[in-house]
């Protein structure tokens, strides 16, 4: 059996093999292609995530510094190109990819990040916002550009020929870089906060599409879209279309055209103005010959020239309304003494006296039929009882009795004899005769089963 000391430990192993990991030249620097899997995007943090094919599956992850310097937004399923190094992770003993750089595959990584931004503010509406109008004739224009550049040299050149009383007011940033975007942001909101410009030119000469990159940043956008100052962007050249011309309110398509936006021409502009001043002379002037015209006529007619026809026609207007008004006046008297001559020939059909009368009437009528009614109902009750009375007199035992006949009973319970069945021969018996009663003694019983 071998000895204990010949066999290594979990970490001891992991330690190894991770240092093989690390002295391989062929790991320290892999280039990679895959498809993502499991991204779960974490805000200022490290990535974690997987690289697949149809075969087989490593993990990666991408450090927050080296993720911040990532142009696109990575998602699922998406095929990206990796540069980086394999290493072991110890706790677990499971290797991985720590990714440096990542771009997608097919696509450059600037592209990529160009349309993904690009689709993600036209779902918030930033492109499809209303645009704010220039001003026809600004007096302060700020513009934030390269302090070296020709941009500011055409602007300025462009606004002097074209409107020379406008101020131009230069806010310096830089138009190319890392952090070039913060800057042109910055600068941005300070013409903003400066509360006395009419208008906001950015812009820079043209370049290639990562020299152009800080006007297609998310930041610059949500500037140019927060922005109380309408802004004229002009990037690039005509070919070219960034972020900040999309969410701008006019898009020039250089320096010099910017400024032909924002400012008219000098000599137009008093060209003008002495033709709408003309304009309006002459339209005065007709205005004038018009009411003058009007006056005239006006100071012609009746009502100046005979002032009491204005009101001839109220005065027989107002005869006419009197007369109507009398006339009015005795139809509705004539009615009323109409309506409370009927009323009182109607009250006096309905005097109280007459209806109190019908009644004392009525109730003497009442009482005399009450009264026949009462003695007729108690004659007819009399003979009725003396009927009752009579028949039940007729019926009556007392009445039969005094014709010769008695009625027997058996003391102590006094149950009256009704046939010879109940007597017996000794047998004490109650006689109740018409005028008294009197006991007897059974002596003989003839009928029955008695014997005799």
């Amino acid at each position: 059996m071998s000895d204990s000391q010949d066999y290594l430990t979990v970490s001891a192993l992991t330690q190894y093999i991770k240092r093989k990991f690390e002295v391989d030249p062929y790991l320290g620097k892999v280039y990679l292609t895959g498809e993502i899997s499991n991204f779960r995007p974490r805000a200022n943090a490290h990535q974690y995530f997987s690289l697949k094919d149809d075969h087989a599956k490593i993990s990666a992850i991408m450090f927050r510094s080296a993720f911040a310097k990532v142009k696109f937004q990575p998602e699922e399923g998406m095929k990206v190109l990796v540069v980086g190094r394999i290493g072991l992770y110890e706790p677990s003993g499971s290797y991985q990819i720590y990714v440096e750089r990542m771009e997608p595959d097919g696509v450059g990584a600037l592209y990529q990040a160009y349309e993904q931004l690009k689709k993600k503010l036209a779902t918030e509406g930033l492109f499809s916002a209303p645009k704010k109008a220039l001003p026809r004739f600004p007096k302060r224009i700020a513009v934030v550009t390269s302090p070296s550049g020709a941009v500011i040299r055409d602007i300025i050149t462009t606004t002097r020929r074209r409107f020379p009383i406008a101020q131009i007011v230069l806010y310096p940033a830089q138009v190319q870089g890392d952090a070039a975007a913060a800057n042109i942001a910055q600068q941005i909101s300070r013409a903003n906060q400066a509360g006395n410009f009419d208008t906001l030119i950015i812009g820079r000469g043209g370049g290639s599409i990562e020299d152009l990159w800080p006007f297609n940043e998310e930041i610059v956008a949500r500037a140019i879209a927060d922005s109380a100052l309408p802004v004229i962007s002009s990037v690039g050249h005509e070919t070219d279309t960034t972020i900040a011309d999309l969410v701008a309110d006019v898009r020039a398509a250089t320096p010099t055209a910017a400024a032909e936006l924002a400012v008219p021409v000098y000599n137009e502009v008093l060209l003008q103005l002495n033709q709408n001043r003309t304009r309006v002379f002459n339209a005065f002037q007709n205005i004038v010959q018009h009411d003058r015209q009007q006056l005239t006529k006006l100071m012609a007619s009746y009502v100046f020239t005979q002032p009491n026809r204005l009101y001839e026609g109220y005065l027989q207007k107002l005869d006419f309304l009197m007369e109507r008004l009398k006339q009015a006046g005795s139809q509705n008297v004539q009615q009323a003494t109409q309506q409370s001559q009927r009323l009182t020939q109607r009250l006096a059909q309905q005097t109280p006296i007459h209806r109190v009368r019908q009644a004392e009437t009525q109730v003497t009528n009442l009482q005399q039929r009450l009264q026949r009614g009462a003695q007729q109902v108690l004659t007819a009750k009399q003979q009725q009882f003396a009927r009752a009375a009579q028949s039940l007199d007729l019926l009556s035992p007392l009445k039969i009795m005094g014709r010769g006949y008695a009625f027997v009973t058996t003391p102590p319970d006094d149950k009256i004899v009704r046939s010879a069945q109940q007597l017996a021969p000794d047998a004490t018996v109650q006689i109740h005769l018409a005028d008294g009663q009197a006991t007897a003694k059974i002596t003989k019983v003839d009928g029955g089963n008695q014997d005799g």
